[in-house]
C-alpha cells in the first residue's frame, strides 16, 4: 500500500508541477479548453498565491511529503496529512466554482489524485493496523 500511495503522491507533484508551470506562463495552455475550463485564469487569479507562494508549488512540497512519508510507513501522519490536503483542495474546488466560476483541469486532476490518497491512506491505517494480541 505504501508504494502505490507514493506512487500517487508522484503523480500529484507532476499534476501540479504543470499547473506551476502555467502559473509563470504568459502564453495560452493545452489546459485551457473553453471559457468554463480555463487553467491559466484559475492559475493567474489572485487566489493561486498564499503569501505570495504558488499554491502549486504548496501542491508540489505537500505530495512528495506524504510520499516520503509513506515510505516510511506512517501511516497515521500519511493519514492526517493527506485529509488536510483534501480539506484545503475542497477549499480551492469551491473557489473555482463559486468565486471564479472558471474550471483549471489539473486542479481536478489534483482533487481526484488527493481523494485517493486520503481513502486509501485512512484504509491503510485504520483498516490494515496490526493486531497486537494480549498472551
Amino acid at each position: 500500500m505504501r508504494s502505490l500511495i507514493a506512487l500517487l503522491a508522484v503523480a500529484g507533484v507532476v499534476v501540479s508541477g504543470l499547473a506551476l508551470q502555467v502559473h509563470y506562463s504568459t502564453e495560452t495552455q493545452p489546459c485551457s479548453i473553453s471559457a468554463r475550463w480555463d487553467c491559466g485564469i484559475v492559475n493567474h487569479s489572485p487566489f493561486a498565491e498564499m503569501e505570495h507562494i504558488p499554491v502549486a508549488a504548496i501542491g508540489i512540497a505537500g505530495y512528495l511529503v506524504l510520499a516520503a512519508l509513506a515510505l516510511a510507513r506512517r501511516r497515521s501522519t500519511v493519514a492526517v496529512l493527506a485529509t488536510a490536503g483534501w480539506a484545503f483542495s475542497l477549499y480551492l474546488t469551491r473557489i473555482e466554482k463559486y468565486v471564479l466560476q472558471v474550471w483549471c483541469l489539473y486542479c481536478v486532476i489534483s482533487l481526484a489524485i488527493i481523494t485517493l490518497l486520503m481513502v486509501l491512506s485512512i484504509w491503510w491505517w485504520f483498516v490494515r493496523r496490526p493486531v497486537h494480541r494480549r498472551t
